[in-house]
């Protein structure tokens, strides 16, 4: 059962948390597998799968990143079979960023560092700034929009994959001075 049909909610990029978490600790209650000790053990296992779902789905939906792959996966527009080419232009800002890293990696200079997360925050602004009005307005959209709108948070997501290692990365090197 999908997540958020199973806590009652539309499917949306932003769901209200405070009613996620009221889910869950609803459901923690009706499900809990100790209120239910005597019952037939078909129904403790039905309850024990009740469980785990419910704390699947909040630890899913709680949080963005896991929310955001989710929904992907939902759409089966992330796995294996599916086809994730990003443009050649980002892929070439980031192998340009990776190659000052490693450039650091031999060097280390704090002012290269600094610029270096200049660029990547420009990057990574510019990436936020464009697809943050589609995660808000996805729940809205007529569903002839929705495909559209998974394709550009798919482009989005992946590219973030890709600019959290960078971010990762620089932080250890910030660490340094």
């Amino acid at each position: 059962m999908n997540y958020f049909e199973f806590y009652g909610l539309p499917e949306s990029f932003f769901p209200d948390e405070k009613l996620v978490k009221a889910k869950f600790y609803e459901y923690s209650r009706k499900y809990h597998p100790d209120f239910h000790a005597t019952a037939a053990p078909e129904k403790q296992r039905e309850i024990l799968e009740l469980s785990t779902l419910n704390t699947n789905a909040y630890k899913t939906l709680s949080n963005f990143e896991s929310r955001l792959a989710y929904i992907l996966e939902q759409h089966n527009l992330t796995g294996e079979n599916t086809k994730n080419e990003l443009p050649p232009i980002f892929l070439m800002e980031v192998m340009e960023l990776n190659e000052k890293l490693m450039e650091l990696e031999f060097e280390f200079e704090p002012e290269a560092v600094a610029t270096l997360q200049a660029g990547f925050s420009e990057i990574w602004n510019a990436l936020e700034n464009k697809t943050r009005p589609v995660l808000e307005q996805y729940e809205n959209l007529p569903e002839t929009e929705k495909p559209a709108a998974l394709e550009q948070v798919k482009n989005y997501y992946l590219k973030r994959k890709y600019l959290l290692r960078i971010k990762e990365t620089l932080a250890t090197f910030a660490n340094r001075f």
